[in-house]
């Protein structure tokens, strides 16, 4: 007696689908789970040596004045991020762009 695949095509469709959505359903609850997520991070803060080849380029009392000094920079064509340290927040740039972003914030005034 020989059985053939078509006798069990009835069942094949339905088990490859569910086999599909408990995949999806193990990746999507490994994903948004709490704590354990590689796609989400919480923001920590650290010192201003801690942001890589970035340099300090002005340390303003206030992130107001700090996202002001930012986008003066950026309007400027330099590429500039704030950063909140725990020294408070700072303005940083990459080093090839330090002196620049200087002198366009001690013009700025």
């Amino acid at each position: 007696m020989q059985i053939s695949w078509s006798s069990y095509s009835y069942a094949f469709g339905p088990v490859v689908a569910l086999v599909a959505v408990t995949v999806l359903v193990l990746l999507l609850r490994w994903t948004f789970s709490h704590g354990k997520s590689v796609v989400e991070r919480r923001p920590k803060q650290g010192s201003s040596e801690e942001y890589g080849l970035l340099e300090v380029v002005s340390a303003p009392p206030t992130f107001v004045e700090a996202e002001v000094q930012r986008r003066t920079l950026v309007d400027a064509g330099i590429r500039a991020t704030l950063a909140p340290t725990t020294e408070g927040p700072r303005v940083m740039v990459f080093p090839a762009e330090a002196g620049l972003a200087r002198q366009i914030l001690e013009q700025r005034g």
